[in-house]
């Protein structure tokens, strides 16, 4: 078995198409299906099921997706770790991070200065939940995860706080709460909400503040990225509850203090002792010299 055929396998499995994953790995269509079948060969099980319209993985490639997964992340981290001797001429760095970034956390400016220093290295960016993220770092997907984070983190990671957030309230400019001085969770529970993800750190905050003060709120609408979050709030389809750092990104809509504190703590996080990977160590340094870390 090969780390050449993992490779394959995995960018199968993830995208479930062979002529997108034969793109993503560089390789011609007919030379992944001959790679995929001689893994299959030579483990004695099919790992997909293949139709005209889908491929899915059996329970064999269940099976062998995690572990393919760390095999490959040990690979890098060996080959990485020869490659920092050579000043990271090479290699590769996953990067997850939140759609809110606090203007003291300027990762964009980092990540630019940082390619600009180190051309060489492979940069991917990955924006998903905390829960999604911390998954992917336990299996080697990513390598750092910039998120917020409510609650203390899993066994074998480890989180530097970089920025503290206040919620706020959000309405459209001609809203009557747009000129309240501070807003009650009382006061907002009939207006309709744009609400983002069950699985987002802020929309959790929101649903436990109401819980915990025995509120029910209406909820109108769920969408998956703050820009549009705001231009609905913006045009009146609803209001919503963002970290305070979202005002950066529109002045088209009011934002208003809550009454009741809730805070948005956004963290760096990493496997503990980690991360193995040099570029990522490099990456995490300037963030932290950048950053001035909390707490």
């Amino acid at each position: 078995m090969e780390l050449r055929q993992l490779e394959h396998f995995i960018a199968v499995a993830e995208v479930r198409h062979f002529t997108r994953a034969a793109e993503r790995v560089s390789i011609v269509q007919s030379g992944l299906s001959a790679s995929i079948r001689a893994l299959e060969a030579e483990l004695g099980a099919d790992l997909f099921v293949r139709s005209t319209r889908r491929v899915s993985l059996t329970a064999a490639g269940q099976a062998l997706l995690p572990e393919a997964r760390r095999a490959l992340a040990a690979s890098r981290a060996g080959r990485d770790a020869v490659l920092a001797v050579e000043g990271l001429e090479r290699g590769e760095l996953s990067v997850g991070m939140s759609q809110v970034l606090p203007p003291s956390v300027d990762l964009p400016a980092i990540i630019a200065e940082f390619q600009a220093t180190y051309p060489g290295i492979e940069l991917r960016l990955w924006q998903a939940g905390p829960a999604a993220q911390f998954d992917a770092l336990r299996e080697g997907r990513v390598d750092l995860s910039f998120i917020p984070l409510i609650d203390s983190p899993e066994a074998g990671l480890e989180v530097t706080p970089l920025h503290t957030d206040r919620l706020v309230f959000a309405c459209a400019l001609d809203h009557h709460l747009a000129s309240r001085r501070r807003i009650h969770l009382r006061d907002i529970t009939q207006l309709p909400f744009v609400d983002l993800p069950p699985e987002w750190t802020v929309r959790q905050l929101v649903d436990r503040a109401f819980a915990a003060a025995a509120l029910q709120r209406r909820g109108a609408i769920e969408v998956n990225d703050v820009n549009t979050c705001l231009e609905l709030v913006r045009r009146g389809v609803g209001v919503t509850i963002l970290p305070e750092s979202a005002q950066a990104r529109t002045e088209a809509v009011a934002f208003r203090p809550l009454a009741r504190r809730l805070l948005w703590n956004l963290v760096v996080a990493r496997t503990a002792g980690g991360p193995g990977n040099p570029a990522a160590r490099e990456l995490l340094r300037r963030v932290l010299r950048t950053s001035a870390p909390v707490g």
